[in-house]
């Protein structure tokens, strides 16, 4: 594995619950890291950089009553339309975070007050090219943002994107779409990727932000009931098209060229949205986080064992 033993060693599966706009808080992070799954949030789901201070105080309070928690990782928007990147970015430093993963555009303004302290930084990236970028710069793991991939989504195919990548890069690599259960989970291992992204099926527990509407709508879903949109944000994203519909004649909902790229605010004026990931046919009720963990590493160590199984067969037909 590419990621650290000392991150290895506090994981029960490996998994990162993928920060979601609106949807992810300190209740949903905290139940994921106290079950040993990696928990994230965008900061700008505070309403303010004191309250994202609060959150992180709240977090690191609940996770010191737990003898091996997984790490949680803030997830920081690095575009120059994020106007609370520098004071968010000091928050962070000043709780001495582990882990924050950069998300649409380079990493390069955050990198060196966060190695400062001591933190690793994953970066997303939907392109050979922004990975090449986030490698050059020293980044620690990536986060390669696939065909199917909820909210802000790529379009590279998993199998290409992760075997290019894993050709020229021996750090972390997470994949995030389609990871719908852990044997998608552990498929992605065999690909190269050394976590994945699982936010779909977070949406649809307990502790998230999301309201009972959109829970609902996720279960009722299929993969087949996903769309891409600009309207959020201004960039592709994944989006329940049961949620687009409804916006249909909404001046300020409407799609956005692609020519326009990103805006932080566009995004904030659209946190409500109901994004969904094309594992959304693997969401079939809402669960408690602990619940879902614990299915997911059944499925995952299942899966493992089946294929050391038939692994053990073909070596013994070959003989």
């Amino acid at each position: 594995m590419s990621i650290s033993e000392a991150l290895a060693n506090r994981l029960t599966v490996p998994l990162i619950a993928a920060p979601m706009t609106e949807v992810s808080g300190p209740d949903l992070v905290i139940a994921a890291c106290r079950e040993g799954v990696v928990g994230s949030l965008p900061t700008h789901n505070a309403a303010t950089t004191g309250e994202l201070d609060h959150w992180l105080t709240r977090i690191e309070t609940a996770l010191s009553e737990v003898p091996r928690s997984a790490p949680f990782a803030p997830n920081l928007v690095v575009h120059r339309s994020n106007r609370r990147l520098r004071e968010d970015l000091a928050c962070l430093v000043d709780h001495g975070v582990e882990l924050v993963i950069t998300s649409v555009g380079s990493p390069e303004p955050v990198l060196a007050p966060l190695r400062a302290i001591g933190c690793q930084v994953y970066a997303d990236v939907a392109t050979l090219q922004h990975a090449a970028r986030a490698i050059a710069l020293g980044v620690d793991g990536l986060v390669l943002l696939t065909a199917g991939a909820g909210g802000q989504t790529g379009w590279a195919n998993p199998f290409s994107f992760v075997r290019a990548v894993r050709e020229r890069f021996d750090g972390t690599i997470v994949l995030a779409g389609g990871i719908s259960d852990g044997v998608a989970l552990h498929a992605a291992q065999v690909l190269g990727a050394d976590l994945g992204y699982m936010g779909t099926k977070f949406i649809a527990t307990d502790e998230s932000r999301a309201d009972n509407d959109y829970r609902r709508a996720l279960v009722e879903a299929s993969l087949d009931d996903v769309v891409l949109s600009t309207q959020v944000g201004g960039i592709p994203a994944s989006l329940l098209k049961c949620w687009v519909d409804r916006q249909a004649g909404d001046a300020a909902a409407a799609e956005h060229p692609a020519s326009e790229g990103f805006r932080q605010d566009r995004l904030l004026s659209n946190r409500t949205a109901w994004s969904g990931g094309h594992s959304v046919s693997g969401v079939d009720a809402v669960l408690s986080v602990a619940t879902l963990i614990e299915k997911t590493a059944r499925e995952y160590e299942e899966s493992r064992a089946r294929s050391v199984a038939r692994d053990s067969s073909a070596v013994q037909a070959v003989r």
